[in-house]
């Protein structure tokens, strides 16, 4: 665990220095995936630089997750380079709008916890099909290629591109492969043999830099980065349909499903967060309504979508951020090189910024998560979350998501009768207790873990009584469990009563 500290008040000279020198790793792992997330959506890098200024400037300042970092997400990547395909550019504007005026209802109406009972085989199965398809799509950039039209497509097209190869007469693609390989490379080997005194460095950023200075010193014929003169210049105000096109049903539609998408993985990274420290906990409710702002403004700016993300956030925690002060920096940061230096970025090769995608989409998928769901909760969360990889894979996000959540009622029929869960509390000075009544599912959740969330935090003894529970799904017993495991590291007692495997697992 990381952060045993208390969070300071924001601008605080104990917390000041710590969160400089968190803000600068940060902005050194944003700063090559700002552009490589815009290149795999299929728009220019510039717009995923502007989603990262806004994210870091505007939303760190009214998160909900202290130490939670914003910015354009591999996971959004797939749905966006769809939209952009379907309806041009100029449609995400408007849908990015609607999208973040939905986040910012959901956080009014307090509806933070909802999103957080979606079952994570869901929402771990989705972010393994845009893992894959990231890899797949990205794989054919690695050539100085543009990427076909779907995963099924880039995946049946993955031979030819390999065959098609000559060593002997090394042309553009050759060369930009072999750029991309060594970007590659040097991410996994940096991130294996570094010593502790430079563990801070970024695999990513050692990756491009690698890559950028081969190319540079051999002076290779291949595609680099273009960005403007002038970050203003990228930005592209509301047109004069702007409205109008909100208005479109497709346009509404995909503007629910980024808004769903978005949200969930947002708070699914909060929650990591959260585990990595003891500090201040994220208010859920305000943390999507700082989602929904930045959205908003990524739409009138013509930028990519935001969400919370999970590889700068734990970069942010690991270098011993303190505050959200640090994630404020790093949008700053992100602003004064983009101003300043824009001649280097156009040194990058466009192959080197595909190589960090391929290692990034590959760590999406994470099988040792389906281990986790097979060993702890049985075989029925696996076949959720295969499914919603698969759907996601051969038809699109939306498909999947849609797909996933509807196998995840399943876990329901066993209980339909006993759906109800009854939540009683007792709270005295150093002890607390709360007992259940009834199955604890996804569907209750919310209010379990509002129940959970009300115990003081400097209570020293819990009691939670699960013996009248008969049945825990895996998404309460997820949440259980994270809950359990952040009380007993803060030194509080945590005992559980109940006959249930799941709950003997959690008490161990």
């Amino acid at each position: 665990m990381i952060g045993s500290l208390a969070l300071k008040p924001l601008w605080s000279g104990a917390s000041l220095s710590r969160d400089f020198t968190a803000s600068i790793v940060v902005f050194l792992v944003a700063l090559p995936l700002c552009m490589g997330i815009a290149i795999a959506s299929g728009v220019p890098p510039e717009k995923g630089l502007i989603t990262g200024i806004i994210g870091g400037i505007v939303v760190g300042a009214l998160a909900g997750s202290p130490l939670q970092v914003s910015g354009p997400a591999a996971g959004l990547a797939v749905i966006v380079f769809e939209i952009v395909r379907d309806h041009g550019l100029s449609a995400l504007g408007p849908i990015l709008v609607l999208a973040g005026a939905i986040q910012f209802a959901a956080g009014v109406f307090r509806m933070g916890g909802w999103f957080r009972a979606i079952s994570p085989a869901v929402v771990h199965g989705m972010l393994a099909g845009i893992g894959a398809l990231i890899v797949v799509g990205q794989f054919h950039v690695l050539f100085d290629a543009k990427p076909l039209a779907n995963g099924l497509q880039n995946l049946a097209a993955m031979p030819a591109r390999l065959l098609g190869l000559d060593a002997a007469n090394a042309a553009a693609a050759e060369l930009a492969f072999a750029i991309g390989t060594l970007t590659i490379l040097s991410m996994i080997v940096w991130e294996k043999v570094r010593p502790a005194s430079m563990k801070l460095v970024p695999g990513a950023l050692i990756g491009v830099l690698m890559g950028t200075a081969a190319a540079w010193i051999l002076g290779l014929p291949i595609v680099r980065v273009d960005v403007p003169n002038s970050i203003v210049a990228a930005i592209d105000g509301p047109e004069a349909t702007f409205f109008g096109t909100m208005m479109q049903p497709a346009i509404l539609i995909t503007a629910l499903a980024i808004a769903f998408i978005a949200s969930a993985e947002t708070l699914l990274s909060a929650a990591a967060v959260d585990r990595m420290h003891n500090g201040v906990r994220t208010d859920y409710d305000k943390e999507l309504r700082g989602q929904g702002v930045g959205n908003f403004l990524c739409g009138l700016a013509g930028a990519l979508p935001m969400t919370g993300v999970i590889v700068r956030s734990s970069a942010n925690v690991q270098a011993g951020a303190m505050t959200r002060l640090s994630a404020i920096l790093h949008g700053g940061w992100l602003l004064a090189f983009v101003a300043l230096l824009p001649w280097l970025l156009r040194e990058i090769p466009m192959a080197a910024l595909a190589g960090i995608l391929v290692v990034t989409g590959w760590r999406l998928v994470s099988l040792s998560h389906v281990r986790h769901l097979f060993h702890h909760h049985g075989p029925l969360p696996v076949v959720i979350w295969l499914a919603t990889f698969v759907m996601v894979v051969a038809t699109d996000l939306l498909t999947g998501v849609l797909v996933g959540l509807g196998l995840s009622l399943l876990e329901l029929v066993p209980h339909l009768r006993r759906l109800r869960l009854d939540v009683h509390q007792r709270h005295e000075e150093e002890q607390s207790e709360i007992r259940l009544e009834g199955a604890a599912t996804f569907v209750t959740l919310p209010k379990l873990l509002k129940a959970l969330e009300s115990i003081p935090g400097h209570c020293s003894k819990i009691r939670l009584d699960l013996s009248r529970v008969p049945a825990i799904d895996h998404s309460s017993a997820e949440m259980l469990a994270e809950w359990i495991r952040r009380r007993r590291s803060g030194g509080a007692l945590v005992n559980l009563d109940g006959e249930a495997p799941s709950l003997r697992r959690m008490a161990a």
